[in-house]
């Protein structure tokens, strides 16, 4: 019997206990149940108790919900001067029974609120709603925070690695799993079937994180291109001509990665899925010599618009400015003479801002981020290698590979981590200004 099943039978035998006992259906608020779900130490009940606030939450509005954050707020925080008076006692006689009682006291009720609401079925899915809601709150009500704190520390934890299974996802995959790609693909949007069914073709590979709680919902997933050489451009990836698509392959290229939970923000699953990913394809294919990115550079065309804007920049001299009014014009990127003179302004200015371009120690740009942390090094830049619309607003059509050395990426990892170090190929170096 899968697990969501025979807590689902637990929940059904709580709820005939739950009835039997008030005598009639259960219509109490969300805060009510709750309050009753933290105070019952029964299993059966309990567990019924949690689909009731399962199925309240996920019934209630908007102003419902925020209402509920607050609610949270005001009623399941810790006690100030009771956490204040087991640090005292523990400052006095730093022995076991201080130490567990400050930690006791120091946890807000409401994370033990959030994990007997993971005893319901279906309890995970929404905590990890929960937060996504909490998130959009959050811009408008930033005390909310706190709540976040707690609901990420126990996601940390619920979603640590070891709960992870890799699964590589095909055209046999079950349906409802495939058209959920359709839907979170967040790096080059498919337009339904025939473009997933290119994503998965000939020489071309996908691989998901899942949870056991949430088995037909991938986390995060990867789509991969076996081809010959480094891709420099990505639209023969994603429409391949399959007549001529590569039989002698010796790179594999991680042109998408997309997260599909936006209730586990911050939660990274990437860099372990990388990393696995390429031992699998090892061992599929020993032929692959090359493991490498085409990824996009997402936060550009915003760098280089707030150059432009600010009139003191010393980044862009005269004659760049001058030259990068082109932008302006409608499809520059179809006029070759225009993107020949774009080309020699704007290749050292992309270089400049994934190398240079910095918010405190580290790079500005998510995805380089990302993959240097993971112990890639930036190998090149590459010119009108995603002429979408996208791809054009973004970063004037340019896409970035990032090279994976397997002998290579554990010190790769700890310069960057450890000095901020960036790792770079001689190649993108000497287009450095």
């Amino acid at each position: 019997m899968r697990i969501n099943q025979l807590i689902s039978s637990v929940a059904d035998a709580g709820r005939e206990i739950l009835f039997n006992k008030n005598q009639k259906p259960v219509t109490q608020s969300l805060h009510d149940l709750c309050a009753d779900l933290c105070s019952n130490k029964g299993e059966a009940l309990g567990t019924a108790l949690a689909r009731e606030v399962v199925v309240a939450y996920n019934n209630a509005n908007k102003q419902q919900k925020i209402d509920f954050f607050f609610h949270l707020l005001t009623s399941y925080s810790a006690n100030p001067s009771e956490v204040l008076k087991a640090a005292e006692a523990y400052k006095s006689n730093a022995d076991y029974a201080s130490f567990k009682a400050l930690n006791d006291i120091v946890e807000a009720p409401r994370q033990n609120l959030f994990r007997r609401i993971n005893m319901a079925p279906g309890g995970i899915k929404t905590i990890v709603q929960l937060r996504q809601d909490l998130l959009a709150a959050i811009k408008e009500h930033p005390e909310l925070k706190v709540i976040d704190f707690d609901l990420k520390h126990l996601l940390n934890s619920w979603f640590n690695r070891g709960f992870l299974s890799l699964e590589e996802i095909d055209w046999k995959t079950p349906a409802h799993i495939l058209e959920k790609l359709i839907k979170y693909e967040a790096v080059h949007a498919m337009n339904g079937w025939d473009d997933l069914k290119k994503r998965l073709g000939t020489n071309r590979r996908c691989f998901g994180f899942f949870h056991p709680s949430l088995p037909d919902e991938p986390l995060i997933f990867v789509e991969v291109a076996l081809v010959k050489g480094i891709a420099d451009k990505v639209q023969p990836l994603i429409d391949p001509d399959e007549s001529i698509d590569e039989i002698d392959v010796d790179t594999a290229i991680f042109y998408s990665i997309s997260n599909c939970q936006a209730g586990l923000q911050g939660i990274s699953f990437g860099n372990f899925l990388i990393k696995q990913v390429v031992m699998e394809l090892k061992k599929e294919q020993p032929s692959l010599s090359q493991y490498a990115t085409l990824s996009p550079i997402p936060g550009f065309g915003k760098w280089l618009k707030r150059e432009l804007d600010n009139t003191d920049s010393s980044i862009l001299t005269p004659q760049q400015r001058d030259s990068l009014k082109a932008l302006s014009k409608d499809n520059w990127h179809a006029d070759e003479t225009t993107t020949d003179a774009l080309k020699i302004q704007l290749m050292p200015l992309c270089a400049h801002y994934l190398y240079k371009a910095k918010r405190r120690s580290r790079p500005l740009d998510p995805v380089a981020n990302f993959h240097l942390g993971n112990g890639a090094y930036i190998q090149r830049i590459n010119w009108l290698g995603d002429t979408s619309d996208n791809g054009i607003k973004q970063s004037m059509g340019m896409l970035v590979n990032y090279r994976y050395e397997i002998d290579k990426v554990e010190k790769n990892h700890e310069c960057f981590v450890n000095e901020g170090k960036i790792t770079v190929s001689n190649d993108f170096k000497k287009m450095l200004p």
